[in-house]
């Protein structure tokens, strides 16, 4: 009867010692819920306010008074964009040279060009009238270039160039359009990239494995003729009008040409200070 005693005892011991673990169990794991249900609380208020904030969002889009409102985000973008790109054409204005009558009858007619580019019947500016901070741009030279070349006309040629090449530049990153042929700029030593695929055939037999294994790399032309190619010069002068023109469709206008690099900056800066560049909300 004492063994089957202590024996009872014994066991009534373990089970108060279980029954105290399993209590001290119960109490650490309420405590536990206890922090995820005030967490899946504080996170359901939030969701709540979220949810509640995304209703008024999309109700006050769909009235009205949300159209009117991004109507007039747009329209102050606008204008901040015409507000830079007149203190570009401050910094690099492009003006007309007084020339010949028949000239100047052209510089009468050009202003009154609408945003789809020059009107029929008109001409364009000519080239060698405009001048960029007071510096003409002469095509001629980066076409045919000989010793008796005059170096300083070159060199006033490759500064008008850098001019306009930091004026695109700004205008692009204004605009928030990415250049198709990007520039890397230098002053009167720029340069413009062509990232236009490169395929060197090793013969007529091998051209369509050539084709097939066309890589891609970024090519840099000089936007200047001293100690350059007048070929390789030339072809950076027919980028950079081409990054004009991509801008110029950019903002709804045509170009005036491949030939009228300056006149297509002018045309550029007259279509963004326009009104009807405010009121051609996308």
């Amino acid at each position: 009867m004492r063994q089957k005693l202590e024996s009872k005892k014994l066991m009534v011991e373990n089970m108060s010692v279980r029954s105290r673990l399993a209590k001290e169990d119960a109490c650490r794991q309420e405590e536990q819920l206890g922090g995820a249900v005030q967490s899946l609380l504080v996170a359901g208020g939030a969701l709540s306010v979220a949810s509640r904030n995304l209703q008024e969002s999309s109700r006050a889009l769909s009235e009205e008074k949300g159209y009117v409102c991004l109507r007039n985000s747009q329209k102050m973008l606008k204008m901040r964009q015409q507000h830079m790109a007149s203190q570009i054409s401050m910094l690099y204005p492009v003006k007309i040279t007084v020339g010949p009558a028949q000239e100047q009858v052209e510089l009468e007619a050009y202003p009154s060009g609408s945003l789809s580019g020059t009107p029929a019947g008109l001409k364009p500016v000519n080239q060698g009238s405009l001048t960029i901070q007071g510096l003409h741009l002469t095509m001629l030279s980066f076409k045919k270039m000989s010793f008796f070349t005059d170096k300083k006309e070159i060199q006033r040629s490759a500064t008008a160039l850098g001019y306009v090449a930091h004026a695109v530049s700004l205008v692009a990153s204004y605009l928030r359009v990415p250049l198709r042929y990007p520039l890397r700029l230098g002053g009167s030593h720029s340069y413009i990239i062509d990232n236009a695929p490169s395929i060197e055939p090793t013969s007529s037999e091998s051209t369509s494995n050539a084709m097939t294994s066309a890589n891609t790399k970024h090519v840099e032309f000089p936007l200047y003729l001293e100690g350059q190619e007048t070929t390789r010069a030339a072809y950076a002068v027919f980028l950079l009008n081409k990054d004009l023109e991509q801008l110029l469709n950019f903002i709804g206008a045509k170009s005036l040409g491949p030939r009228h690099i300056l006149a297509n900056l002018r045309e550029l800066f007259r279509t963004i200070q326009s009104k009807a560049f405010i009121e051609n909300l996308i």
